[in-house]
């Protein structure tokens, strides 16, 4: 049995489609239909119930599904140890990180890093969230980095930074006079905000609810970098991590202003898949990150 088919048949048992894992693996449905026929033939029963749409998992192919997912994971697994052993000596740790985590606050534990290891390059990367999960899941990349990380039984998840988070507008909005502001005063102001489904969106929402605030978004950005541009030009106000917008703030062209209610953070995590190999230089470079989040 070769790991390819097993594959196949766990995307077919999650897509209930023959269309879509055909998409998936390049093939045709009809290639995906005889892998499936050699796997019922060689074990002498019926996998899958296909007179019903979407199709469903016969009880013998809920367990050859659950013994196929672990044989997988565990296939995965040996293959990042032996990746690791082999690549020892290549002296590259690859991290991915959302932009904010990765320009503002990455950079000092890279330092610290190379204080110990200078001839070991951490090469980071940039990606929305859902594909640092994806690459972090697949292998791809030693160490992720996101905001309001989410529970994988997949991943190890280590708390990283707290950040903190300030009110961000125009130096020409009148709200920039405050040296402190209560989040009341946000109500109904024009709001520049993350798009729904970035976590840090749905953290910022939870926050305006807990104090029955509510803003008139007009610009939603996936990014931090163009939600900052857009407060800029005074087009709304924005909740941001503080740390995101010091060089702005040093230049003159944002004013932050901390929150007198409480002191607000966005908590960011560390992503690493469970069961991942790291060499002596990679586990140093994880724990100084884990640290912060002790």
């Amino acid at each position: 049995m070769h790991v390819e088919t097993l594959k196949i048949f766990c995307d077919l048992a999650d897509s209930r489609s023959f269309s879509k894992t055909a998409e998936k693996h390049l093939l045709s449905q009809s290639a995906i239909s005889q892998q499936l026929a050699q796997l019922e033939l060689a074990h002498k029963c019926q996998l899958i119930t296909r007179k019903k749409r979407p199709i469903e998992l016969t009880p013998a192919g809920q367990v050859f599904y659950k013994g196929a997912k672990e044989i997988l994971e565990r296939y995965e697994q040996l293959i990042s140890e032996v990746n690791t052993l082999q690549s020892t000596t290549d002296h590259r740790i690859n991290v991915a990180a959302i932009f904010s985590i990765g320009m503002h606050s990455l950079p000092e534990y890279v330092k610290k890093f190379m204080v110990t290891y200078p001839n070991v390059n951490v090469h980071i990367e940039y990606f929305r969230v859902d594909k640092i999960y994806e690459l972090v899941l697949n292998g791809e990349i030693d160490i992720g980095l996101v905001a309001v990380p989410k529970k994988d039984r997949r991943l190890e998840v280590y708390d990283f930074e707290d950040e903190p988070l300030v009110l961000v507008c125009s130096p020409k909005h009148p709200l920039a006079k405050e040296s402190e502001i209560d989040i009341h005063k946000l109500q109904f102001e024009r709001f520049i905000a993350f798009e729904k489904e970035v976590p840090t969106r749905v953290w910022i929402d939870g926050m305006l609810s807990r104090y029955n605030t509510v803003v008139r978004p007009v610009m939603e950005f996936d990014n931090i970098e163009t939600v900052k541009r857009a407060v800029e030009i005074n087009a709304g106000i924005s909740i941001l991590p503080e740390t995101a917008v010091v060089q702005e703030v040093a230049g003159g062209t944002l004013k932050s202003v901390p929150f007198s209610n409480e002191r607000f953070v966005r908590p960011t995590g560390i992503l690493v898949r469970k069961g991942k190999m790291f060499s002596q230089a990679g586990r140093y470079f994880l724990e100084l990150l884990r640290k912060q989040g002790r």
